[in-house]
């Protein structure tokens, strides 16, 4: 059973000592074996799976579990940047 789930990014202001913080909300829907059916801020080119795996070997408290299947990571928008470049190189490696 395939279910269509629109892939959203939001955005949402946080205050830190040196100033704004842009906090990015990464949402992940998963299958009903476990697998991710859709991850934002997914690179083009990269497979679901293989992207929220890296998410989550490499972030540290940023992923939260939601109801129904869902989940999300908080991570501020360079950090996102920073993640997005070394999973390609990573990739073309």
């Amino acid at each position: 059973m395939s279910t269509a789930v629109e892939e959203v990014v939001a955005e949402v202001p946080a205050t830190a000592a040196e100033g704004k913080v842009v906090e990015s909300l990464i949402h992940v829907s998963f299958n009903p074996d476990g697998t991710v059916a859709l991850i934002g801020e997914r690179p083009q080119g990269a497979a679901a799976q293989a992207w929220f795996k890296y998410l989550s070997h490499n972030t540290l408290n940023r992923y939260q579990a939601l109801a129904g299947g869902r989940g999300l990571f908080r991570i501020p928008r360079p950090e996102v940047d920073a993640l997005k470049a070394a999973f390609l190189k990573e990739l073309a490696a």
